[in-house]
């Protein structure tokens, strides 16, 4: 059964996004609202990572966040090791191009057979595609050379490196699946496991990033930020799809709209 998320807003919040309820069922209906939720989200992300790569051009200039970037990739170095190397190169992997997608699928498959419903499909994938599409408008709008290759462990990477993909599409997909889970889970603690194992994870493969030297800290920093960004559109796009619908069922029930 699909869960719909409790709705706690203030009286302000609650009487217009009622209003706004009221003329998106009538207009266009649940899915409508979502998706529209999600293409305007999208636009604003696309706009917030040009943003971000400009300010990270300016805290460059400053020598603010980005005068760590050479300091900790060398403190890093001086912690590696062979069997370290190769477990954080086998971990780095799960979030990449083979082992991300795993993921998403098995999350994917589990959720819409819990639930008996589409919307786990719909929002993972859109977490997905978006991150996809900011990893690979952040890296043409910046272009930022990766640390060297001799800093580097291999396999070696030749993209740019601002944002971090790896980091980014992380952050997004594991995000938009914790907050599933979180809805199918009734238990407090179970709830707080998953919550701090998913922020654990997303936070490891982005310092595992830095570590392989395949990253600086300012590239695993913005993705944080901008996975975080579109993830939270998506949960939105998701309670708005719900409060249409509990709008549109309560005004063919004849019923005082709530939201």
């Amino acid at each position: 059964m699909d869960r719909t998320p409790p709705t706690r807003h203030p009286a302000g919040f609650r009487s217009a996004l009622r209003t706004t309820a009221e003329k998106a069922a009538s207009r266009l209906g649940p899915y409508g609202a979502m998706w529209i939720t999600l293409v305007l989200g999208g636009v604003f992300v696309v706009v917030m990572t040009y943003l971000a790569s400009e300010v990270y051009e300016g805290v460059t200039e400053d020598d603010g966040l980005a005068g760590l970037d050479h300091p900790l990739l060398a403190w890093v170095m001086s912690w590696r090791s062979g069997a370290l190397n190769t477990a954080i190169t086998w971990f780095t992997h799960t979030g990449g191009t083979i082992g991300m997608p795993i993921i998403a699928i098995l999350a994917i498959i589990t959720l819409t057979y819990r639930s008996r419903s589409w919307r786990p499909f719909l929002l993972i994938a859109s977490s997905a595609l978006g991150s996809l599409a900011m990893t690979i408008a952040g890296k043409n709008l910046f272009g930022r050379a990766r640390p060297d290759r001799a800093d580097a462990i291999p396999p070696y990477e030749t993209s740019p490196s601002f944002p971090s993909g790896h980091t980014l599409n992380a952050t997004a997909i594991i995000a938009v699946i914790a907050y599933l889970w979180f809805l199918e889970l009734e238990k407090r603690m179970a709830r707080a496991w998953m919550i701090a194992g998913s922020a654990a994870y997303v936070v490891l493969i982005g310092l595992s990033r830095v570590y392989l030297g395949h990253h600086w800290l300012t590239d695993v920093a913005a993705a944080w930020m901008l996975g975080l960004m579109w993830a939270a559109l998506v949960v939105l796009a998701h309670r708005v799809f719900h409060t249409v619908r509990r709008v549109r069922r309560d005004r063919q029930a004849g019923n005082a709209p709530t939201a």
